[in-house]
């Protein structure tokens, strides 16, 4: 059984107490507070000052609730400017250590102050409390301070103002503990401070405590770690010195020397034991219990750490005490820490020296490793792979070879990473030993090179793990590790067509195969540059070196193929599966080194060989690859275009006469033709259909010959079916590539002619009326999308062909409208007005509580959002909520999306009113709440909501006198509520009685509508949301849902987290932890922004009363 985690013997203690880190202990602190970790031998110290005692400058002078005062100026606190991120954290921890000299209880407050502000606490720790208070009481204060509104602290929210937080949060520790080493950390008095402090809140029943208290203990033991390493250093060099002088012969040997040296390493000594006790303490009181806490983020920190701690200082943590803590949590339910377990064990592996000490823990969690190279996560797998690839760099005795194989056959997988991390261990077991060339010696090529046998252990590896269909996939996982012996195709070539050497065996028929697929397999990728089919991440743009690399490897292929080829066709000229590999290979030369290497024999001799394969092979899969062949090699941009189309043309000019000349026979024949007429019929007729699907041969009148077989087929009955098959493919293609050209020069006649009229009345029309334009173009948009209704029905698929045609458009007629907002102004309002009309015209025919019939063309609309003006679009936003209901604004099913994206596009850029979910409603963070609007109530606006009510809108005209509208407790006018109304329970029982008499009124817009009515309804619309935002500004703050969240008892979370643990692989023992109160104890945490979930939005029934309505993120 391992022990528990013990500071190496170097580490020794001059007090009584056990100072072994044991992990069933915990950090010597009271509840009340009070440290009573060990010290230097001097007796137990507290680890912060008793009530009363003073520091240096006397009360905390110069500081008020932790600012700095000079000179009536308030400076910044540490948590501000190590926010800001602006200083160099050199000088901000100067800073700090010269305050602290001058009074060391002002500056320590300013850093208790600091971690509590960290955490995302806005109370603050006065000087009276420190002085007067326990830790444990002034945590407790802090708890109760919490802001219970924040579901984030500054560890987790997001933005560009905490990005670099969390770095410059661990770079002040770490800076500050590297200023202090030689001085003030041994003062006993800031570090016992500090460290009490950190333990006490990691062992909070709030996670902002919990989380930043953690973090920032593990950064401070990193940074002890780091001095403790310094000090055992200098305490080798010292008494290498000390063992020099005391060496020397009695006449040359310096007394007073020595005595100093004596003196130094009894001064290091003493130092490095008040290291061993910070350690100890951080180690035992945080690390022991946080390792296992019920949040992934706060074990994932420990490992992290722990993983920098041994590998910085292997002497005193690289033993089995610590590396257990690594093994138990390499089984994790969450991966995030197990991920962190295994670039922790990365680092140490990655040591050769450290090898020796990881053999035990190697041996014990070898099987567990291996079986994480399957994690769900695949970042979790890649990183087991290459955990394992450097556990094979160190020895080969390790890994048996079942655990090999259980990773080898990950090369085949889809996931690239897992597949490439594969290839690397693969590449290092099979091809890391090649044969050492002998210096002077001149280099060997080909089958006698280094790579030969590395390249036929490829073809036996392949071959033996019977995936022949997925070479590609090999290849590509091995490519990016063994790329130099994957392109050395001269090798390649040698094995397929030299003589084996005198005792050397040569490759059966099998292996010839496997071979010419992989070397097909390589040829692609390096010409490609992209994965092969199911392992690609999309498009990537390529580098100028990689584009380099490209073009190289394709000249060079070339090169060396445009010689090889011919030969190789001609020795496996029989072989079918042989040949169809090898016809791929032209379709990714470069054809312009035959004319420049002048290489136009070989060409020749390709020609024949291609020539003499067609008609020797009636193979389907051959004649095609053949056909492609031909259309690679017949490129006009090419000079060798002329060369290659008379060969092609005489070779069709043979086919075709002699499939003509035997059709005539075998027609004449009739009943009487025998089989070998039908299959010489049948094989000329192949190698036509074949060429035929590439190559346009209409010249040759393919279709009369197909049409008379056809025909007399049909008359007589006994034509043979494969005959009749390939007759009518033939015919296929005959009709394919007459409707090709038909279509292709029919629609560039039409474009041509129809085309720029089109474009041009376009202009002419929006010149003339642009708003009439405007009318045009979102009509013919309207009834699109009234004709795929038809089609589709209401629950059509927004991502189908047709929604997106119709988009597509909507996008293009955007477009035309140009750059120049001012001039389109009305014209693009009033677009955006009928399209919102349009939208909720028809009430959803699912019912009450459905999406209207046409939302889903707020989608196409939102494709004129870009070219509203900045002020337009906050008015449109506020007719557009006059059809919304309450409960739409609630809605996050996918129906409802069209109506998110609309209100997204019209809010972005908008101003800051307008940003809420619910403009006029939502009531957080809105600065509409101080504005003093007076809802109209004269005359003339009377007048002028009554104009604006020629519009064809479907909402009852409001009253704008009516005193309901002026309640405090009124929730929503029936005016803003469209055809969708509040159901009856929840309507207000002020509402004047004529508001449910009214029914939607339908206007006819007359044509010479002006923009000034339609902004004048909008803002009469908006005052009317003003005053009823300021009825219920004060309801804004009371009943927001809490949800509790509590954290996990001891034994209740140990038990969760052993769920996901096999501790039966290991005879390693963890005594429990004895946390300093039962976690049962422990009240609801409030804080955690876990418990701030969507339930609150989803499953609260809002009463009618409460008009507060959730922001939406």
């Amino acid at each position: 059984m391992i022990a528990a985690p013990e500071i190496p013997s170097e580490f020794t203690y001059t007090h009584d107490t056990d100072t072994r880190f044991s992990s069933d202990t915990d950090f010597s602190e009271d509840l009340d507070g009070r440290s009573a970790n060990p010290t230097k031998g001097k007796g137990g110290k507290k680890g912060k000052k008793a009530a009363g005692e003073k520091g240096k400058g006397g009360k905390g002078a110069g500081r008020i609730n932790g600012h700095h005062q000079e000179n009536g100026m308030e400076n910044m606190m540490l948590f501000e400017v190590v926010k800001l991120g602006r200083s160099a954290m050199q000088s901000v921890v100067d800073d700090w250590i010269e305050s602290y000299k001058h009074d060391r209880d002002v500056a320590l407050l300013d850093l208790i102050n600091f971690f509590i502000q960290c955490s995302g606490c806005k109370g603050v720790v006065s000087g009276e409390m420190f002085r007067n208070m326990q830790n444990s009481e002034i945590i407790r204060r802090m708890t109760e301070e919490f802001d219970e509104d924040s579901g984030d602290y500054p560890l987790t929210i997001a933005g560009p103002q905490w990005k670099k937080f969390k770095s410059s949060f661990c770079e002040f520790i770490s800076v500050l503990v590297r200023q202090c080493q030689y001085s003030i950390i041994y003062d006993e008095y800031m570090m016992d401070t500090v460290i009490s402090l950190l333990t006490g809140l990691s062992d909070s029943q709030v996670r902002a405590f919990r989380h930043t208290s953690t973090l920032a203990a593990m950064k401070l033991m990193t940074a002890l770690v780091n001095v403790a390493l310094n000090l055992s250093i200098n305490m080798d060099n010292t008494q290498r010195q000390y063992e020099a002088e005391r060496n020397k012969m009695v006449a040359k040997r310096a007394n007073d020397r020595l005595e100093l040296l004596l003196q130094k390493r009894k001064e290091l000594q003493e130092n490095q034991d008040e290291i061993e006790n910070m350690m100890n303490a951080i180690f035992k009181g945080v690390f022991v219990h946080r390792y296992r806490d019920s949040i992934a983020e706060i074990r994932a920190i420990c490992i992290e750490e722990i993983g920098v701690w041994m590998k910085l200082y292997s002497d005193a943590f690289l033993n089995d005490s610590y590396l257990k803590y690594v093994g138990w949590t390499m089984h994790d339910k969450q991966g995030e820490v197990r991920l962190k377990c295994l670039t922790a064990l990365q680092g140490l592996y990655y040591n050769r020296e450290l090898n020796a000490r990881l053999e035990l823990f190697t041996s014990r969690f070898k099987d567990r490793i291996v079986s994480m190279t399957l994690d769900k996560e695949y970042d979790v797998a890649v990183q087991a792979i290459k955990l394992l690839t450097l556990v094979l760099n160190s020895t080969d005795e390790v890994l048996t070879p079942e655990d090999c194989e259980s990773v080898y056959h990950l090369v085949y997988s889809a996931h690239r990473p897992v597949a490439i991390a594969a290839g690397e261990f693969l590449f290092k077991k099979l091809f890391s030993q090649r044969e050492p060339e002998e210096e002077g010696a001149p280099k060997r090529r080909g089958r006698q090179g280094p790579n030969a046998n590395l390249i036929k252990t490829t073809v036996f590896f392949f071959l033996e793990s019977e995936l022949h269909e997925h070479a590609a996939y090999l290849v590509d996982s091995l490519w990016e590790c063994g790329a130099e012996l994957l392109k050395d195709w001269e090798c390649m070539i040698s094995l397929l067509l030299d003589d084996p050497l005198p005792g050397e065996e040569a490759l059966t028929d099998r292996q010839e195969t496997a071979l010419i697929e992989i070397m097909l397999c390589t040829v692609r990728q390096a010409a490609e540059c992209h994965p092969p089919v199911g392992r690609g991440t999309g498009k990537r743009v390529m580098t100028a070196k990689e584009k380099k690399t490209q073009l190289d490897d394709r000249t060079r292929m070339t090169e060396l193929f445009a010689v090889a080829l011919p030969p190789l066709l001609a020795k496996y000229a029989v072989d079918a599966e042989k040949v169809t590999n090898l016809l791929q290979l032209p379709q990714f030369f470069d054809l312009e080194i035959y004319t420049t290497g002048r290489l136009e024999k070989h060409l020749e001799s390709l020609l024949r060989q291609i020539r003499e394969i067609v008609e020797k092979h009636t193979d389907t899969e051959v004649l095609e690859a053949c056909s492609k062949t031909y259309h690679a090699l017949c490129n006009e941009e090419f000079t060798i275009f002329n060369r290659v189309d008379i060969a092609r043309s005489q070779l069709l000019d043979e086919l075709v006469d002699k499939f003509n000349r035997l059709l005539e026979d075998f027609l004449q024949e009739g009943e009487d033709a025998d089989e070998d007429d039908a299959y010489q019929v049948l094989s000329t007729l192949k190698r036509i259909t074949a060429f035929h699907n590439a190559h346009d041969l209409s010249g040759w009148d393919l279709f009369t010959s197909n049409f008379k077989l056809l025909n007399t087929g049909i008359e007589n009955g006994d034509m043979p079916e494969q005959i009749v098959i390939h007759s009518l493919q033939c015919t296929h293609y005959v009709i394919l590539w007459h409707l090709a050209k038909s279509s292709e020069g029919s629609s560039r006649k039409y474009y041509n002619d129809y085309g720029d009229i089109i474009k041009e009345t376009m202009s002419k029309t929006r010149q003339i009326d642009k708003i009439q334009c405007a009318k045009t173009l979102i009509l013919s948009l309207q009834q699109l999308f009234n004709e795929m209704l038809s089609e589709l029905g209401h629950g059509f698929d927004r991502s189908s062909s047709a929604f997106c045609g119709i988009k597509e458009l909507a996008r293009r007629f955007s477009l035309t409208f140009g750059l120049d907002q001012v001039k389109t102004r009305d014209a693009i309002a009033m677009l955006h007005k009928d399209g919102i009309e349009f939208a909720f015209k028809d009430p959803s025919p699912q019912g009450e509580g459905g999406p209207p019939l046409n939302l889903a063309f707020l989608d196409i609309l939102s494709e004129f959002s870009s070219k509203l003006m900045r002020q337009d679009k906050r008015t449109v936003h506020m007719y557009l909520e006059r059809f919304m209901t309450f409960q739409m604004a609630l809605q996050r099913e996918d129906c409802w999306l069209p109506l998110i994206s609309y209100r997204n596009s019209l809010q972005a850029g908008g101003d800051d009113d307008t940003m809420s979910v619910m403009s006029g409603y939502s009531s957080r963070g809105s600065s509409i709440r101080s504005k003093k609007t007076k809802p109209p109530a004269d005359s003339s606006s009377s007048e002028v909501w009554q104009q604006s009510m020629q519009t064809p809108v479907m909402l009852p005209s409001p009253h704008l006198t009516s005193t309901a509208m002026r309640d405090p407790k009124r929730g929503r006018d029936d005016s803003f509520m469209g055809v969708y109304p509040l159901p009856h329970d929840q309507q207000q029982p002020h509402q004047h009685p004529q508001h449910h008499q009214q029914t939607p009124q339908h206007h006819q817009t007359p044509m010479d509508y002006k923009y000034a009515c339609l902004t004048a309804e909008f803002l009469m619309c908006n005052d009317a949301v003003s005053s009823h935002r300021r009825g219920t500004g004060l309801m804004e703050e009371d009943e927001e849902p809490i949800v509790e969240d509590v954290m996990m008892s001891s034994e209740g979370r140990m038990d969760d987290l052993n769920e996901g643990m096999d501790f039966d692989t290991m005879d390693i023992d963890l005594p429990p932890s004895k946390n300093r109160r039962e976690r049962s104890e422990l009240k609801p945490d409030y804080f955690d922004p876990a418990s701030i979930m969507d339930e609150s939005v989803r499953t609260f029934t809002m009463p009618h009363k409460l008009l507060q309505v959730p922001e939406l993120h």
